[in-house]
Protein backbone atom coordinates (compact mmCIF):
# COMPACT_ATOMS: atom_id res chain seq x y z
CA UNK A 1 0.00 0.00 0.00
CA UNK A 2 0.96 3.08 -1.25
CA UNK A 3 0.14 6.45 0.08
CA UNK A 4 -0.94 8.84 -2.19
CA UNK A 5 -0.37 11.88 -0.87
CA UNK A 6 0.93 13.37 1.95
CA UNK A 7 -1.41 15.77 4.36
CA UNK A 8 -0.27 19.47 3.99
CA UNK A 9 -0.86 21.63 7.21
CA UNK A 10 -1.33 25.36 6.21
CA UNK A 11 0.48 27.68 8.41
CA UNK A 12 2.50 27.52 11.77
CA UNK A 13 0.61 27.13 14.61
CA UNK A 14 0.83 29.85 17.38
CA UNK A 15 0.86 26.91 20.19
CA UNK A 16 4.16 25.13 18.92
CA UNK A 17 5.42 28.43 17.55
CA UNK A 18 5.58 29.71 21.51
CA UNK A 19 7.71 27.45 22.91
CA UNK A 20 11.67 26.82 22.74
CA UNK A 21 12.96 25.14 19.89
CA UNK A 22 12.47 21.22 19.97
CA UNK A 23 16.14 19.82 19.72
CA UNK A 24 16.94 18.36 16.19
CA UNK A 25 14.95 15.63 14.89
CA UNK A 26 16.20 11.82 14.16
CA UNK A 27 14.95 10.57 11.04
CA UNK A 28 14.96 6.98 10.69
CA UNK A 29 17.93 6.34 8.45
CA UNK A 30 18.20 2.47 8.28
CA UNK A 31 16.33 -1.00 8.63
CA UNK A 32 15.48 -1.59 11.91
CA UNK A 33 13.00 -4.44 13.26
CA UNK A 34 10.74 -3.56 16.83
CA UNK A 35 7.26 -5.80 18.50
CA UNK A 36 5.37 -2.64 17.67
CA UNK A 37 5.51 0.40 14.88
CA UNK A 38 3.05 3.21 15.15
CA UNK A 39 2.88 5.42 12.07
CA UNK A 40 1.71 8.90 13.73
CA UNK A 41 2.90 11.02 16.80
CA UNK A 42 -0.05 12.61 17.65
CA UNK A 43 -2.73 11.86 19.99
CA UNK A 44 -3.75 8.51 19.19
CA UNK A 45 -0.05 7.16 18.81
CA UNK A 46 1.34 8.58 21.71
CA UNK A 47 -1.47 6.78 23.44
CA UNK A 48 -0.89 4.08 21.82
CA UNK A 49 2.63 3.73 22.59
CA UNK A 50 1.77 4.70 26.01
CA UNK A 51 -0.44 1.96 26.91
CA UNK A 52 1.54 -0.46 25.03
CA UNK A 53 4.60 0.75 26.75
CA UNK A 54 2.26 -0.32 30.09
CA UNK A 55 0.81 -3.59 28.99
CA UNK A 56 4.15 -4.78 27.14
CA UNK A 57 7.42 -3.33 29.07
CA UNK A 58 9.69 -5.49 27.43
CA UNK A 59 8.39 -4.80 23.57
CA UNK A 60 10.48 -2.66 21.37
CA UNK A 61 7.84 0.60 19.89
CA UNK A 62 9.46 2.66 17.11
CA UNK A 63 7.17 5.92 16.54
CA UNK A 64 7.30 7.23 12.76
CA UNK A 65 6.07 10.62 12.50
CA UNK A 66 5.87 12.08 8.71
CA UNK A 67 6.72 15.73 10.39
CA UNK A 68 7.45 17.04 14.05
CA UNK A 69 5.55 16.19 16.84
CA UNK A 70 3.44 19.43 18.01
CA UNK A 71 3.67 20.94 14.20
CA UNK A 72 0.73 18.19 12.62
CA UNK A 73 -2.67 18.05 13.56
CA UNK A 74 -2.07 17.18 17.54
CA UNK A 75 -0.78 20.71 17.92
CA UNK A 76 -2.66 22.93 16.11
CA UNK A 77 -6.36 22.49 17.87
CA UNK A 78 -8.07 24.06 20.51
CA UNK A 79 -6.97 22.61 23.20
CA UNK A 80 -10.20 21.44 24.21
CA UNK A 81 -10.76 18.00 25.92
CA UNK A 82 -14.34 17.89 26.14
CA UNK A 83 -15.86 14.79 28.28
CA UNK A 84 -19.64 15.33 27.06
CA UNK A 85 -21.46 15.07 24.07
CA UNK A 86 -19.88 16.51 21.07
CA UNK A 87 -21.29 16.38 18.00
CA UNK A 88 -20.42 18.84 15.43
CA UNK A 89 -23.30 18.10 13.24
CA UNK A 90 -25.88 18.28 15.86
CA UNK A 91 -27.56 22.01 16.87
CA UNK A 92 -26.47 21.88 20.46
CA UNK A 93 -23.73 19.24 20.32
CA UNK A 94 -26.01 16.31 21.55
CA UNK A 95 -27.41 13.01 20.14
CA UNK A 96 -29.37 10.16 21.90
CA UNK A 97 -29.36 9.54 25.92
CA UNK A 98 -27.95 6.22 25.53
CA UNK A 99 -25.47 6.49 23.30
CA UNK A 100 -24.65 9.82 24.95
CA UNK A 101 -23.96 8.20 28.12
CA UNK A 102 -21.43 5.78 26.39
CA UNK A 103 -19.40 8.73 24.57
CA UNK A 104 -19.43 10.85 27.96
CA UNK A 105 -17.70 7.58 29.51
CA UNK A 106 -15.44 7.07 27.15
CA UNK A 107 -13.80 10.55 26.96
CA UNK A 108 -13.56 10.60 30.62
CA UNK A 109 -11.39 7.46 30.54
CA UNK A 110 -9.19 9.50 27.73
CA UNK A 111 -8.88 12.31 29.48
CA UNK A 112 -8.02 10.43 32.59
CA UNK A 113 -5.45 9.04 30.58
CA UNK A 114 -4.43 11.77 29.91
CA UNK A 115 -4.44 13.56 32.91
CA UNK A 116 -2.49 9.81 34.48
CA UNK A 117 0.55 11.15 31.83
CA UNK A 118 0.51 14.78 32.02
CA UNK A 119 0.87 14.40 36.36
CA UNK A 120 3.69 11.63 35.59
CA UNK A 121 5.55 13.43 33.16
CA UNK A 122 4.85 16.39 35.00
CA UNK A 123 3.69 18.66 32.78
CA UNK A 124 2.39 21.36 34.73
CA UNK A 125 -1.11 22.66 34.47
CA UNK A 126 -0.41 24.57 31.38
CA UNK A 127 0.19 21.45 29.31
CA UNK A 128 -3.09 20.24 31.19
CA UNK A 129 -5.24 21.32 33.76
CA UNK A 130 -9.17 20.15 34.48
CA UNK A 131 -10.80 23.61 34.42
CA UNK A 132 -13.96 22.76 32.62
CA UNK A 133 -15.18 25.32 29.63
CA UNK A 134 -18.59 27.46 28.51
CA UNK A 135 -20.91 27.15 26.34
CA UNK A 136 -20.71 30.84 25.11
CA UNK A 137 -23.99 32.30 23.70
CA UNK A 138 -24.12 35.64 22.42
CA UNK A 139 -27.62 35.97 20.89
CA UNK A 140 -30.96 34.64 21.82
CA UNK A 141 -30.48 31.45 19.10
CA UNK A 142 -27.39 31.16 21.27
CA UNK A 143 -29.35 31.12 24.52
CA UNK A 144 -31.83 28.94 23.10
CA UNK A 145 -28.78 26.52 22.28
CA UNK A 146 -27.88 26.56 25.24
CA UNK A 147 -31.25 25.93 26.94
CA UNK A 148 -32.03 22.74 24.86
CA UNK A 149 -28.58 21.44 25.57
CA UNK A 150 -28.72 22.06 29.57
CA UNK A 151 -32.36 20.13 29.25
CA UNK A 152 -30.08 17.06 27.37
CA UNK A 153 -27.48 17.19 30.12
CA UNK A 154 -29.86 17.39 32.80
CA UNK A 155 -31.82 14.18 30.80
CA UNK A 156 -28.38 12.80 31.26
CA UNK A 157 -27.89 13.68 35.14
CA UNK A 158 -24.72 15.57 34.20
CA UNK A 159 -24.10 18.82 36.20
CA UNK A 160 -23.89 22.40 34.72
CA UNK A 161 -24.17 25.88 35.43
CA UNK A 162 -25.69 28.34 33.66
CA UNK A 163 -24.09 31.91 33.65
CA UNK A 164 -25.63 35.62 33.09
CA UNK A 165 -23.95 37.99 30.74
CA UNK A 166 -22.44 39.96 33.60
CA UNK A 167 -21.25 36.62 34.90
CA UNK A 168 -19.67 36.26 31.22
CA UNK A 169 -18.59 39.53 31.52
CA UNK A 170 -16.66 38.95 34.87
CA UNK A 171 -14.51 35.96 33.31
CA UNK A 172 -13.53 37.40 29.67
CA UNK A 173 -13.51 41.07 30.20
CA UNK A 174 -16.21 41.61 27.19
CA UNK A 175 -19.81 42.59 27.24
CA UNK A 176 -20.31 40.43 23.70
CA UNK A 177 -22.00 37.72 25.96
CA UNK A 178 -25.15 37.34 26.71
CA UNK A 179 -24.92 34.29 29.05
CA UNK A 180 -22.95 30.83 28.72
CA UNK A 181 -23.30 27.34 30.07
CA UNK A 182 -20.48 25.96 32.16
CA UNK A 183 -19.85 21.91 32.22
CA UNK A 184 -16.67 20.74 35.10
CA UNK A 185 -15.48 17.96 32.61
CA UNK A 186 -13.35 19.63 30.33
CA UNK A 187 -9.28 19.63 30.43
CA UNK A 188 -7.81 22.40 28.59
CA UNK A 189 -4.70 21.78 27.44
CA UNK A 190 -1.70 23.41 25.44
CA UNK A 191 -1.75 21.14 22.61
CA UNK A 192 1.85 21.33 21.44
CA UNK A 193 3.41 21.40 25.15
CA UNK A 194 0.76 18.79 25.92
CA UNK A 195 2.09 15.83 22.90
CA UNK A 196 5.56 17.32 22.79
CA UNK A 197 6.18 16.73 26.35
CA UNK A 198 4.76 13.08 26.46
CA UNK A 199 7.08 12.35 23.28
CA UNK A 200 9.85 13.78 25.07
CA UNK A 201 9.05 11.62 28.45
CA UNK A 202 8.35 8.26 26.48
CA UNK A 203 11.51 7.59 25.07
CA UNK A 204 13.46 5.26 26.39
CA UNK A 205 15.31 2.38 25.29
CA UNK A 206 11.86 0.93 24.65
CA UNK A 207 10.32 3.31 22.94
CA UNK A 208 12.14 5.11 20.27
CA UNK A 209 10.61 7.93 18.20
CA UNK A 210 11.72 8.89 14.42
CA UNK A 211 10.74 12.14 13.36
CA UNK A 212 10.69 13.55 9.55
CA UNK A 213 10.19 10.14 8.46
CA UNK A 214 6.89 9.95 6.33
CA UNK A 215 5.76 6.02 5.47
CA UNK A 216 6.07 6.18 1.83
CA UNK A 217 4.81 2.25 1.45
CA UNK A 218 3.60 0.02 4.24
CA UNK A 219 3.41 -3.94 2.84
CA UNK A 220 3.17 -7.51 4.27
CA UNK A 221 5.93 -9.81 3.64
CA UNK A 222 5.38 -12.19 6.58
CA UNK A 223 5.86 -9.07 9.27
CA UNK A 224 4.46 -5.48 8.29
CA UNK A 225 7.55 -3.47 6.62
CA UNK A 226 7.03 0.13 6.81
CA UNK A 227 8.69 1.87 4.37
CA UNK A 228 10.37 6.20 5.00
CA UNK A 229 12.32 7.83 2.24
CA UNK A 230 15.74 6.96 4.06
CA UNK A 231 14.63 3.52 5.97
CA UNK A 232 12.56 0.86 7.17
CA UNK A 233 10.70 -0.63 9.97
CA UNK A 234 9.92 -4.39 10.09
CA UNK A 235 7.30 -5.60 12.61
CA UNK A 236 4.60 -8.21 13.48
CA UNK A 237 2.32 -5.44 14.32
CA UNK A 238 1.34 -1.40 13.33
CA UNK A 239 -1.06 0.27 14.53
CA UNK A 240 -2.32 3.64 12.05
CA UNK A 241 -2.60 6.47 13.98
CA UNK A 242 -3.02 8.68 11.49
CA UNK A 243 -7.04 9.83 11.29
CA UNK A 244 -7.73 11.10 7.73
CA UNK A 245 -4.54 9.75 6.21
CA UNK A 246 -6.09 6.53 6.66
CA UNK A 247 -7.75 6.66 3.32
CA UNK A 248 -4.12 7.35 1.90
CA UNK A 249 -2.82 3.66 3.35
CA UNK A 250 -6.01 2.05 1.29
CA UNK A 251 -9.10 1.87 3.96
CA UNK A 252 -12.07 3.67 4.15
CA UNK A 253 -11.70 4.90 1.08
CA UNK A 254 -14.90 7.01 0.38
CA UNK A 255 -15.61 7.19 4.12
CA UNK A 256 -13.84 9.64 5.41
CA UNK A 257 -14.80 13.32 5.51
CA UNK A 258 -11.93 15.96 5.59
CA UNK A 259 -12.48 19.04 6.45
CA UNK A 260 -10.20 22.15 7.99
CA UNK A 261 -10.43 24.68 10.69
CA UNK A 262 -8.91 27.75 11.59
CA UNK A 263 -7.22 29.59 14.06
CA UNK A 264 -5.51 32.76 14.94
CA UNK A 265 -3.45 33.88 17.68
CA UNK A 266 -2.39 37.58 18.91
CA UNK A 267 0.71 38.66 20.11
CA UNK A 268 1.27 39.06 23.63
CA UNK A 269 -0.68 41.79 25.21
CA UNK A 270 0.86 44.90 27.05
CA UNK A 271 0.14 45.29 30.94
CA UNK A 272 -2.26 48.33 29.72
CA UNK A 273 -3.96 46.37 27.59
CA UNK A 274 -4.51 42.96 30.40
CA UNK A 275 -6.07 45.71 32.24
CA UNK A 276 -7.97 47.00 29.80
CA UNK A 277 -9.44 43.77 28.73
CA UNK A 278 -10.10 42.51 32.57
CA UNK A 279 -11.62 38.92 33.35
CA UNK A 280 -9.45 36.13 34.03
CA UNK A 281 -6.50 35.46 32.76
CA UNK A 282 -7.44 31.73 31.51
CA UNK A 283 -10.54 30.52 30.02
CA UNK A 284 -12.47 29.08 27.19
CA UNK A 285 -15.46 29.13 25.19
CA UNK A 286 -16.52 27.06 22.78
CA UNK A 287 -20.24 28.57 20.55
CA UNK A 288 -23.54 27.89 21.46
CA UNK A 289 -23.86 27.51 17.78
CA UNK A 290 -21.19 24.71 16.71
CA UNK A 291 -20.21 26.78 13.44
CA UNK A 292 -19.39 29.80 15.65
CA UNK A 293 -16.20 31.35 17.44
CA UNK A 294 -14.11 29.24 19.56
CA UNK A 295 -12.24 31.47 22.15
CA UNK A 296 -9.12 31.12 24.37
CA UNK A 297 -7.05 33.87 26.71
CA UNK A 298 -4.15 31.89 27.99
CA UNK A 299 -1.41 32.82 30.35
CA UNK A 300 1.98 31.63 30.59
CA UNK A 301 4.72 30.46 27.86
CA UNK A 302 4.98 33.03 25.11
CA UNK A 303 2.60 35.75 27.32
CA UNK A 304 -1.37 36.64 27.57
CA UNK A 305 -2.78 35.99 24.52
CA UNK A 306 -6.41 35.34 22.61
CA UNK A 307 -7.08 32.74 20.00
CA UNK A 308 -9.93 32.57 18.24
CA UNK A 309 -11.15 30.00 15.79
CA UNK A 310 -13.64 29.54 13.30
CA UNK A 311 -14.79 28.73 9.51
CA UNK A 312 -14.18 25.16 8.14
CA UNK A 313 -13.57 24.06 4.67
CA UNK A 314 -14.09 20.85 3.11
CA UNK A 315 -11.00 19.27 1.39
CA UNK A 316 -10.80 16.06 0.58
CA UNK A 317 -7.72 15.97 -1.33
CA UNK A 318 -6.23 16.71 2.58
CA UNK A 319 -4.61 20.01 1.37
CA UNK A 320 -6.19 23.79 2.15
CA UNK A 321 -6.62 26.32 -0.60
CA UNK A 322 -3.90 28.68 0.08
CA UNK A 323 -6.17 31.15 -1.47
CA UNK A 324 -8.79 31.82 0.73
CA UNK A 325 -6.27 32.36 3.58
CA UNK A 326 -7.23 36.24 3.32
CA UNK A 327 -10.61 36.05 3.70
CA UNK A 328 -10.37 33.20 6.59
CA UNK A 329 -7.80 35.81 8.06
CA UNK A 330 -10.34 38.55 7.64
CA UNK A 331 -13.11 36.70 9.25
CA UNK A 332 -11.27 35.99 12.48
CA UNK A 333 -10.19 39.45 12.43
CA UNK A 334 -13.71 40.72 12.28
CA UNK A 335 -14.93 38.36 15.16
CA UNK A 336 -12.25 39.05 17.23
CA UNK A 337 -12.86 42.45 17.11
CA UNK A 338 -16.42 42.17 17.56
CA UNK A 339 -15.58 40.38 21.22
CA UNK A 340 -12.68 42.61 22.06
CA UNK A 341 -12.88 46.30 21.59
CA UNK A 342 -11.15 47.67 23.99
CA UNK A 343 -8.58 45.59 22.16
CA UNK A 344 -8.89 47.35 18.51
CA UNK A 345 -4.38 47.88 18.24
CA UNK A 346 -4.31 44.39 19.02
CA UNK A 347 -2.70 42.40 15.83
CA UNK A 348 -2.23 38.80 14.99
CA UNK A 349 0.98 36.91 15.40
CA UNK A 350 -0.19 33.25 14.29
CA UNK A 351 -2.15 32.38 11.84
CA UNK A 352 -2.46 28.61 11.24
CA UNK A 353 -5.42 25.61 10.05
CA UNK A 354 -6.23 22.38 11.37
CA UNK A 355 -7.08 18.97 9.55
CA UNK A 356 -10.48 17.03 11.05
CA UNK A 357 -11.96 13.73 9.98
CA UNK A 358 -15.17 13.45 10.26
CA UNK A 359 -17.62 10.60 9.77
CA UNK A 360 -21.61 10.82 8.15
CA UNK A 361 -22.59 8.61 11.38
CA UNK A 362 -20.16 10.07 13.90
CA UNK A 363 -18.05 6.99 14.25
CA UNK A 364 -14.61 5.79 14.48
CA UNK A 365 -12.17 3.62 12.85
CA UNK A 366 -10.64 1.38 15.85
CA UNK A 367 -10.13 -1.95 14.88
CA UNK A 368 -8.17 -4.83 13.20
CA UNK A 369 -7.98 -4.01 9.52
CA UNK A 370 -5.64 -6.89 8.52
CA UNK A 371 -3.68 -9.35 10.23
CA UNK A 372 -1.01 -7.64 13.11
CA UNK A 373 -2.60 -3.90 11.54
CA UNK A 374 -4.90 -2.17 13.82
CA UNK A 375 -6.28 1.30 13.18
CA UNK A 376 -6.73 4.43 16.05
CA UNK A 377 -8.07 6.98 13.34
CA UNK A 378 -11.22 9.31 12.63
CA UNK A 379 -11.55 11.78 15.25
CA UNK A 380 -15.22 13.22 14.47
CA UNK A 381 -13.67 16.83 15.29
CA UNK A 382 -12.36 16.02 18.73
CA UNK A 383 -9.43 14.41 18.30
CA UNK A 384 -7.80 15.40 21.86
CA UNK A 385 -10.15 13.30 23.91
CA UNK A 386 -11.13 10.63 20.60
CA UNK A 387 -7.68 10.96 19.85
CA UNK A 388 -6.60 9.40 23.06
CA UNK A 389 -9.02 7.18 23.66
CA UNK A 390 -8.56 5.77 19.85
CA UNK A 391 -4.87 4.70 20.84
CA UNK A 392 -5.18 3.50 23.99
CA UNK A 393 -8.47 1.27 22.10
CA UNK A 394 -6.38 -0.23 19.77
CA UNK A 395 -3.47 -1.30 21.77
CA UNK A 396 -5.84 -2.99 24.42
CA UNK A 397 -7.15 -4.59 21.30
CA UNK A 398 -3.88 -5.62 19.72
CA UNK A 399 -2.83 -7.14 22.93
CA UNK A 400 -5.75 -9.01 23.65
CA UNK A 401 -7.04 -6.96 26.64
CA UNK A 402 -11.27 -6.24 26.76
CA UNK A 403 -13.65 -3.19 28.00
CA UNK A 404 -16.63 -2.37 27.82
CA UNK A 405 -15.39 0.87 25.65
CA UNK A 406 -13.32 -1.15 23.11
CA UNK A 407 -16.47 -3.52 22.90
CA UNK A 408 -18.41 -0.28 21.57
CA UNK A 409 -15.74 0.65 19.34
CA UNK A 410 -15.94 -2.55 17.77
CA UNK A 411 -19.35 -2.92 17.39
CA UNK A 412 -19.84 0.52 15.38
CA UNK A 413 -20.48 0.63 11.75
CA UNK A 414 -18.37 1.93 9.44
CA UNK A 415 -18.30 5.50 8.69
CA UNK A 416 -21.36 5.66 5.93
CA UNK A 417 -19.90 6.10 2.36
CA UNK A 418 -19.81 9.66 0.44
CA UNK A 419 -20.56 11.12 -2.81
CA UNK A 420 -17.99 11.01 -4.57
CA UNK A 421 -15.26 13.67 -3.65
CA UNK A 422 -15.95 16.90 -6.05
CA UNK A 423 -19.87 16.79 -5.51
CA UNK A 424 -18.62 15.85 -1.55
CA UNK A 425 -16.84 18.94 -1.71
CA UNK A 426 -19.54 20.80 -3.13
CA UNK A 427 -22.44 19.48 -0.76
CA UNK A 428 -20.30 20.09 2.68
CA UNK A 429 -18.91 23.76 1.27
CA UNK A 430 -22.83 24.78 1.10
CA UNK A 431 -24.07 23.23 4.45
CA UNK A 432 -21.21 24.90 6.05
CA UNK A 433 -20.95 28.17 4.44
CA UNK A 434 -24.61 27.99 4.88
CA UNK A 435 -24.57 27.19 8.90
CA UNK A 436 -21.81 29.71 9.31
CA UNK A 437 -24.15 32.50 8.06
CA UNK A 438 -26.85 31.18 10.21
CA UNK A 439 -25.02 31.30 12.97
CA UNK A 440 -24.85 35.43 13.35
CA UNK A 441 -23.48 36.56 16.57
CA UNK A 442 -22.36 33.46 17.55
CA UNK A 443 -19.66 33.60 14.66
Amino acid sequence: MTPIRAPKDPGVSGWNAMLPPAPPPTPLETAITADWCIIGAGFAGLAAARRLSQIRPEDQIVLLEAGRVGEGPAGRNSGFMIDLPHDLASEDYGGALNADRAQTEDNRRAIAFAGDMAAEFELGEEAFTKSGKVNGAASEKGLRHNLDYAGHLRALGEPFEMLSARDMQDLTGTAYYTGGLLTPGTAMIQPAMFVRGVADRLISNRVVLHEQSPVVALDRQGDWIARTPLGQVTAPNVILAVNGHLESFGHMAGRLLHVHTYASMTRPLSPDETARLGGADRWGIIPADPLGTTVRRISGTGGDRIIVRNRFTCDPWLESNPRQATGIARDHDRSFRARFPMLNDVTMEHRWGGRLCLSRNNVQVIGQLDEGLFSACCQNGLGTAKGTLAGLLAAELATGHSSPALDRALAAELPTALPPKLLTRIGATVRIRTGEFRAGAEF
